[in-house]
């Protein structure tokens, strides 16, 4: 499962919509809505929760995962150490990070391409990315229906 920065993750582009979404992968193991009335999908196979923003028509804007099997630059990340992970991001010229501690688990957020990585015991255990703004200050989507 490729991650493509700023445009989604293996076949998900930021500005699906569910039923768009379930004609690639099927129906969800479950849904719900979060704090802010957003939809979002489980599936449990992926590892990952898609997240459609209530504001913007319910558009695929958030991807939360752990699988195994993602890649960043063709690269497996899951499991490696943040001097292995940032050194990848480094290797492909991203190296602006923000970085936060809670309860000795690592976040580190790329605002540039909306990347968040999360760090425990040293190792990469789950990312979180999103669609990202453009000049006019309004999300970049790149689903065309």
């Amino acid at each position: 499962m490729e991650v493509r920065l700023k445009f989604g993750l293996d076949q998900l582009l930021y500005g699906m919509k569910q039923n768009n979404v379930e004609q690639i992968y099927g129906k969800a193991d479950f849904q719900f809505f979060d704090e802010d009335e957003n939809v979002v999908l489980v599936y449990n196979k992926l590892k990952a929760k898609l997240t459609f923003y209530a504001d913007e028509d319910f558009k695929l804007g958030y991807i939360t995962t752990s699988n195994s099997e993602l890649t960043f630059f063709g690269a497996t990340v899951l499991g490696k150490s943040k001097s292995e992970v940032l050194e990848l991001f480094r290797a492909n010229k991203i190296e602006k990070w923000e970085t936060e501690i809670v309860e000795g688990e690592e976040m580190l957020f790329n605002e540039d391409n909306w990347v968040f990585l999360y760090f425990d015991y040293n190792e990469l255990i789950k990312i979180e990315i999103g669609a990202v703004f453009n000049n006019q200050d309004e999300f970049d989507w790149k689903f065309k229906a």
